[in-house]
């Protein structure tokens, strides 16, 4: 791997509607580019969806974030020269124990997920979208009752997907401004790694007296389901659970909250077309996924750390390298998307990689374009006269995050 960095990540976006130049530079030259990260390691960069798509699904890569070597914005670099643990297979199953999904390879990931799958399925999701219809036309009347001018991020895009899955994990909504405050401490690159340390262990003793009370006494939501399905519960058990509860309450509320700021933000910019399609049932869905496409919130956020050689576009990634997937640049490769630039809610094409690809797709993603499909239409069918409050120069673009969004969208009707 080249010692000097073709880039630096996270690129700036500057505006919502622009993708940084430096992808399409590096996507049109042979093989993958290095990037450093916040932090300072140094990892390969795909930038293709071909190639995007093969590093997501490669059996030499795992996805053990507790790896040394692990490619992650705000860690340390290895010293050069520092021995690598070999570990054993057994040895990396046993560290996987109490680990986010996110981090876990197969054969304990493919159980794990196979274990909470059936919460997220399209079906289940279906018998979902009348209470989050119900939660939605709560929040959007609370909007109209209060009157303009307004910040749809905390007046919608936050509490929608916050309410939806604090029920769904039986989470106490009435303390959604304490785990909100913690994941927008977790998701930004600037905050002091002290800070972000803080955070997550106010987060974690929060979750674990919930999931504590869960095995006490289960009650009807996910939570209390995965208790009932053990016959006993062990430590191991416990912290499993932690980590779950963790993942999908910080997931699946952030990216879906910034999803809905920025793709309302696009209507307001482009409202003939774009309106048209997000307030017609048959037209949404296809919407909805290039929105998902174009804004691609998650970009650098996904890793893989070569455990064999593995060739990715052209490369020859080293066991003990790193890998991160730009989904921002792969869903904006003209190879698999002609004119990625040009929002299309008609675009039918290649599936995109908002999502991730391979056996970590994102769990909650039905959920999501529920959500999403929900709240466009019902905010722009009833405040069609929706615009923003201030020019789009004003707006603070989340720069400096895991997550790309908007701290805030003024609004006024």
């Amino acid at each position: 791997m080249h010692e000097r960095p073709d880039v630096r990540l996270p690129l700036s976006r500057g505006c919502p509607f622009r993708v940084p130049p430096e992808y399409g530079r590096l996507r049109d030259e042979r093989g993958l580019a290095t990037a450093e990260l916040p932090g300072g390691m140094l990892a390969w960069l795909v930038t293709r969806l071909d190639d995007a798509r093969t590093a997501l699904s490669a059996p030499g890569f795992t996805a053990d974030r507790s790896d040394p070597s692990f490619p992650m914005p705000q860690k340390p670099p290895v010293p050069a020269g520092a021995p690598r643990p070999a570990l054993t297979a057994a040895q990396r199953r046993a560290r996987s124990r109490g680990a986010s999904l996110i981090g876990m390879d197969p054969p304990e990931h493919t159980a794990a997920r196979r274990a909470v799958i059936s919460e997220f399925t399209a079906r289940r999701v279906q018998r979902l979208r009348p209470r989050i219809q119900q939660i939605v036309d709560e929040q959007v009347g609370a909007m109209l009752g209060t009157g303009p001018p307004t910040d749809l991020v905390s007046a919608l895009s936050l509490p929608v997907p916050s309410q939806v899955i604090c029920e769904l994990l039986g989470v106490p909504y009435a303390r959604h401004e304490f785990f909100q405050s913690c994941s927008a401490m977790l998701f930004s690159h600037q905050v002091a790694a002290e800070q972000r340390f803080e955070a997550l262990r106010e987060l974690f003793g929060f979750l674990g007296e919930l999931v504590s009370a869960e095995e006490a006494a289960p009650g009807d939501n996910l939570l209390g389901r995965q208790v009932m399905r053990r016959a006993t519960a062990t430590d191991d058990d416990h912290r499993d659970l932690v980590s779950l509860a963790f993942l999908l309450l910080v997931a699946g509320h952030e990216t879906t909250a910034n999803m809905i700021s920025l793709g309302v933000l696009a209507v307001l910019a482009e409202p003939a077309e774009l309106m048209a399609a997000v307030t017609d049932p048959d037209r949404a869905p296809l919407a909805v996924e290039e929105m998902l496409r174009y804004f691609s919130i998650a970009d650098i956020g996904t890793g893989r750390l070569a455990l064999a050689e593995t060739e990715i576009g052209g490369t020859l990634v080293g066991d003990g390298e790193g890998v991160i997937i730009s989904l921002l640049a792969a869903n904006h490769d003209p190879a698999a998307f002609p004119d990625p630039g040009r929002l299309d809610p008609a675009r039918w094409n290649r599936p995109h990689v908002a999502f991730g690809f391979g056996p970590h797709q994102c769990l909650g993603q039905s959920l999501a374009r529920a959500e999403l499909e929900i709240v466009y239409a019902t905010l722009f069918r009833r405040i069609p006269g929706l615009r923003l409050a201030v020019t789009l120069d004003e707006l603070a673009v989340k720069d400096d995050g895991f997550v790309y969004g908007l701290h805030e969208l003024p609004v006024t009707w």
